[in-house]
């Protein structure tokens, strides 16, 4: 990948960022659940893209299919998942 490439990728992740934090000085001071879903969604995002420069792949779930998916694209079907056969219901505090 060119330099300049990586230079502009950086500086609009910084530029992003710096909106978020001006934006959030506004806003209130207790958690709310959007916030709460952008740090989980941006953190995973960043586990994944850690995770795929160091082991080389990514274990996802894909349909009804665990996959190992590689840094080439290729994608490996580990174990397929059973329907469950009771209704779950998920509940958070």
């Amino acid at each position: 990948m060119p330099t300049a490439t990586k230079t502009k990728r950086a500086t609009t992740k910084q530029t992003a960022k710096a909106k978020v934090a001006s934006k959030s000085k506004n806003k209130t001071n207790y958690l709310t659940k959007r916030i709460l879903e952008q740090a989980a969604n941006t953190g995973f995002a960043r586990a994944a893209e850690q995770t795929m420069k160091v082991m080389g792949y990514n274990v996802i779930v894909q349909g009804d299919w665990v996959v190992k998916k590689h840094q080439d694209g290729t994608i490996e079907k580990i174990s397929k998942l059973e329907k469950s056969k009771t209704k779950t219901k998920l509940v958070l505090d």
